[in-house]
């Protein structure tokens, strides 16, 4: 009964699938959702994968801090003004989560400061932030039911893990980073119609304006004296769905 069960949701999934790509993709489709676009205001909403990382400029030349990525995954909300035919104005508020790990070299550390131990050498960035972009989308001219289009514009970032206003710092094995960051974001998608809704899969970058860390209380601590600045970059996979 489970493979008999498991064979018909398949079965289902891919006659969907089918369906819905011989109306995207053939030659002659019946257009869908043909004035979907011409609303004033419409809404949405999307699920979405990240990647995080940290650009780090030093202050002397040596060994780079290693950062190890991990994939994240987002969620969140969309609001979009129609401002021109192929011009859209869009706030995406989204909960984004990730983690980082930061791997130091041995030779930030000496016995007369901190001793190079598994510990020490790595510091463990968990962050929940809450992303506030507002975007303009540039729309090109509909083929069909395909719709690329460009998406640039700036963001504001609460990062809720930030421990911002905690009083230890990396002695006690506490890495801290501001709460509030700047970014823009450039990006690129494809809107396809189907019958019923939209969907848009898009790629999306973000960088950092303005330095993160928050510096250890020790001016010559081996996790935070060596950097000049260290500001975010990611990459955004997000499929959007209106």
């Amino acid at each position: 009964m489970k493979k008999l069960f498991f064979l018909l949701l398949l079965s289902t999934i891919t006659n969907g699938y089918s369906q819905f790509a011989k109306n995207i993709f053939s030659k002659d489709p019946i257009i869908n959702l043909e004035n979907f676009q011409k609303q004033k205001i419409h809404f949405g909403f999307f699920l979405g994968f990240n990647s995080y990382d940290f650009k780090i400029d030093y202050k002397k030349a040596g060994p780079d801090i290693q950062v190890n990525k991990s994939t994240g995954f987002n969620v969140g909300l969309v609001s979009d003004l129609r401002l021109h035919e192929y011009i859209n104005l869009r706030f995406e508020p989204g909960l984004y989560y990730t983690k980082r790990l930061l791997n130091y070299d041995e030779s930030y550390f000496t016995p007369t400061t901190v001793a190079f131990t598994p510990s020490n050498r790595v510091r463990e960035v968990n962050s929940t932030y809450i992303n506030f972009p507002l975007l303009l989308k540039f729309s090109s001219l509909r083929t069909g039911n395909i719709r690329p289009y460009l998406l640039g514009g700036a963001s504001a970032t609460l990062n809720l893990s930030s421990n911002a206003k905690s009083m230890d710092d990396n002695l006690e094995q506490q890495f801290r980073v501001k709460s509030w960051t700047t970014n823009y974001e450039l990006g690129f998608g494809i809107d396809l119609f189907s019958e019923y809704f939209i969907f848009s899969p898009s790629i999306r970058g973000v960088f950092g304006l303005n330095d993160e860390l928050i510096r250890d209380k020790d001016p010559n601590s081996p996790w935070t004296s060596n950097i000049e600045s260290m500001k975010t970059r990611a990459v955004f996979i997000n499929f959007t769905f209106h």
